[in-house]
């Protein structure tokens, strides 16, 4: 006699495991500890074998039938059903175990091993990994990967405006597919017809430097500036800023406030013709308070060389960078914007949108409407504070992680 819904619904366990038959081989397996499974006998080959259909209430009871009747048309053309359903098993587990995340790890493992990577090198590869491509395309089985899937993780990276982190996830990927095609587990490298897509930024424009180590010695070189004192400040700030050039020399002592520490550039002076405000380190306010005992009486904080009603030249910083033997290809003023970018989100994991915030680019809330100038403030101070101290600890030679795409 056929089962019904209600029947399964109220079959409660007892001390000993019993069965209720549904018919056609299948019945309820109702375990003491409560649970309660699907099940079918059928014999195949002269030998007595049981299926299982499913755990109740995940599969239901038309559930359950329709698997029983799948397998009874099995067994009808002369197949085993428990062997297909191993089977079926086995092609997921090798899907699993070749997805992009396991294939990825273990590419990683490797490359760690063999070309001995120092902890802080690896650990922002497998940083960038969990953060921005498994979460994606990690479960993915490689050999499915497309080169859609790859142009969107990385698109994603990108709109944040960490266009060195894509370029750098596309070489990790890259890496990744090589490894599969060598044992046969991805026939083709997806991750090769995009990488001109995502190109490291141009170093001819806006050349910034972003490794660690090169940072500490631009800012030793800049602590041993023998030229102006105003430029030499200028030059202390601007990493300590993070503006674009015209903002840094433009500023006026009337929009700073020292003891509140704090930047409030006009609307008129900023590119997106919003009002920003910089938060500044203590680093920054012993720097401002020094250069104001030259400058306080002027309206420029950087006045020219020659007079202080105007600004310094929009020169001034890069003859000093040059002076300093900084190629242009090397360093240029507007390239401590990048270097603030690139680090902070690379190496101090600071959460992208403060980063954006910071950088006075277009940021919006999730109804579309632009944040104002005071947008995650505490949190913007905060990370203007440990981005000081982390380039201290970069100027003394402290222990850095080191960002190197040759080895990413």
């Amino acid at each position: 006699m056929a089962l019904s819904a209600i029947e399964v619904k109220n079959a409660k366990a007892t001390e000993k495991a019993y069965k209720l038959t549904d018919g056609d081989g299948m019945y309820l397996y109702v375990h003491p500890n409560g649970g309660r499974y699907w099940r079918m006998d059928y014999a195949f080959a002269k030998k007595r074998k049981t299926l299982a259909l499913g755990v109740y209430p995940k599969v239901s009871l038309a559930d359950a039938r329709n698997r029983r009747d799948d397998a009874r048309k099995l067994l009808a053309n002369g197949t085993d059903p428990g062997a297909v359903k191993q089977e079926q098993k086995a092609a997921v587990v090798a899907l699993v175990a070749n997805s992009f995340e396991v294939v990825g790890r273990e590419w990683f493992e490797v490359k760690k091993k063999s070309e001995e990577w120092v902890d802080s090198h690896s650990g922002r590869i497998i940083r960038r990994l969990e953060r921005d491509i498994f979460p994606w395309i990690g479960s993915k089985p490689i050999a499915e990967i497309t080169v859609s899937d790859i142009r969107g993780v990385l698109t994603r990276i990108t709109e944040r405006g960490a266009l060195e982190t894509a370029h750098r996830a596309c070489g990790d990927c890259n890496q990744i597919f090589r490894f599969a095609m060598k044992d046969g587990r991805a026939g083709k490298n997806p991750a090769s017809l995009v990488s001109d897509e995502f190109k490291a930024q141009d170093q001819s424009h806006h050349a910034s430097i972003t490794d660690p180590k090169e940072v500490g010695r631009l800012l030793r070189a800049i602590d041993g500036y023998q030229g102006s004192f105003v430029t030499k400040c200028a030059l202390r700030l601007a990493p300590l800023f993070f503006v674009r050039p015209g903002e840094l020399r433009k500023a006026e002592w009337a929009e700073f406030n020292l003891n509140e520490a704090a930047w409030n550039i006009p609307a008129e002076r900023m590119k997106m013709r919003e009002p920003h405000l910089v938060p500044l380190s203590t680093q920054a306010v012993e720097i401002l308070r020094e250069l104001h005992a030259l400058t306080g009486s002027s309206r420029y904080v950087f006045p020219g060389a020659r007079t202080n009603v105007r600004p310094m030249s929009d020169n001034a910083i890069l003859a000093a960078l040059r002076r300093m033997e900084f190629a242009k290809d090397e360093m240029s003023g507007h390239g401590f914007r990048a270097m603030a970018r690139t680090i902070l989100d690379e190496v101090l994991q600071v959460r992208p949108d403060f980063i954006e915030h910071q950088l006075a680019h277009a940021v919006r809330d999730p109804n579309g409407r632009a944040y104002n100038r005071t947008a995650h403030l505490a949190e913007r101070r905060k990370m203007m504070q440990q981005w000081s101290d982390y380039l201290d600890g970069l100027k003394k030679g402290a222990d850095v992680i080191n960002i190197d795409s040759k080895a990413a």
